[in-house]
């Protein structure tokens, strides 16, 4: 047991009771924005525009029940191999069982590592230097381990369950909505926030490519989705600050020296069930809290963009190489929506899958079969980062 003097315990108990107020009051305001509800579609097929208009307003939206239990026990089946084939620690080519651990010989980034309740980004130089203040890293239990992985990228070719997830057919027409017809993907990831071990995301703003573009506007570096397998709670999940998409680029050190600690009294919480799914503007200031709670969280992510964002830019950012995005680039990288579609078909065959209308265009057709998965293996070295 740790020695604790009695300064520093009155310390902590200071700090987890202005946490735990915190928490509170973000959850109460949450709940009074006006940015949750259903997915409903007009006519057109198009979401209704008082869901577009709170989420342009806000910065995000939570569509509440959009995954029923038989996609989620899929998505948890798949979480539980991953979690089961992850590396020993860091660096080893091996599982716990001995097995060619995941991800060990992939060339595009795939695990990311932290010490448990840790923050491995903020106030470094990483991700372009976007995490410019580091979170509170409480003290994780003796009985942790050294690191834990807390993010894998590339996940549509690890989890044929989360491929389902990305050929939603309504999910892909919220895409729609918000980014044109002939949106573009972005990147793929799982977050993972292990009760008492789950790291920190420091406050940041995504996006480094269209800050000064003279045609920026609030919707100019597109949009993270996240499907939620256990929801999420203030304790676990992603804060926003709502309207900040909408301010250009933040000088995050400032609003926290203002605020005095990095609880930041404007920001909000996602608020989520189980089979839930949010959409947050990338440009909003965001970030998480170490999970010291009781709850998992566990986030399928998927990230879209306009395509007049990405076509001809320049790559950007820490997911790709440097590259300009052509047309050719653009549709390579889009072939994982078809596979998708085509993956969640087989699965789903009730459903009407969605229709992408840059390969209705062009008459591309996509079938998913083990040549197809073999075909993805290092998929998101294509990621369209900007």
């Amino acid at each position: 047991m740790a020695i604790t003097s009695a300064s520093g315990a009155a310390a902590y108990d200071s700090e987890a009771a202005a946490m735990q107020a915190y928490l509170a009051e973000g959850e109460r305001k949450a709940f009074q924005l006006g940015n949750r509800g259903p997915i409903r579609f007009d006519t057109n097929g198009r979401l209704t525009q008082d869901i577009l208009d709170a989420y342009w307003r806000v910065g995000f939206y939570v569509f509440e029940g959009v995954l029923k239990a038989d996609e989620l026990a899929d998505i948890e089946r798949d979480l539980k191999d991953i979690l089961d084939r992850l590396p020993v620690e860091q660096g080893s080519a091996v599982d716990k069982h001995g097995r060619p651990a995941l991800g060990h010989d992939l060339k595009a980034p795939t695990l990311f590592w932290s010490k448990p309740l840790g923050d491995p980004f903020g106030g470094t130089e990483l991700a372009n230097g976007r995490h410019p203040v580091k979170m509170h890293e409480p003290t994780a239990a003796t009985d942790a381990p050294k690191e834990v992985v807390y993010l894998i990228l590339g996940t549509l070719q690890h989890s044929e369950a989360c491929l389902r997830v990305y050929g939603h057919p309504d999910l892909l027409g919220i895409v729609a909505s918000v980014n044109g017809a002939d949106f573009t993907p972005f990147n793929e990831a799982l977050f993972i926030k292990e009760p008492g071990r789950g790291a920190s995301v420091a406050w940041h703003q995504d996006g480094v490519t269209h800050w000064d573009a003279p045609d920026w506007d609030e919707g100019t570096h597109g949009f993270n989705m996240m499907a939620q397998l256990y929801g999420c709670t203030a304790a676990n999940g992603v804060w926003v600050v709502p309207g900040s998409h909408k301010l250009g680029k933040i000088d995050i050190k400032s609003w926290v020296a203002e605020a005095g600690s990095t609880r930041l009294p404007e920001a909000v919480p996602m608020i989520c069930k189980p089979g839930d799914v949010a959409i947050t503007n990338r440009q909003s200031l965001h970030g998480s809290f170490a999970n010291t709670s009781k709850d998992w969280r566990v986030t399928v992510n998927q990230g879209f963009h306009r395509r007049k964002s990405v076509l001809d830019v320049e790559a950007g950012g820490l997911h790709a190489a440097r590259a300009v995005y052509d047309a050719a680039r653009i549709r390579e990288r889009a072939a994982m929506l078809g596979y998708g579609i085509a993956a969640r078909h087989q699965r789903f065959p009730h459903e009407t899958p969605f229709v992408y209308k840059p390969h209705a265009d062009e008459g591309l057709t996509y079938t998913w079969d083990e040549k197809a998965k073999a075909s993805i293996r290092d998929y998101n070295l294509l990621d369209l980062s900007i």
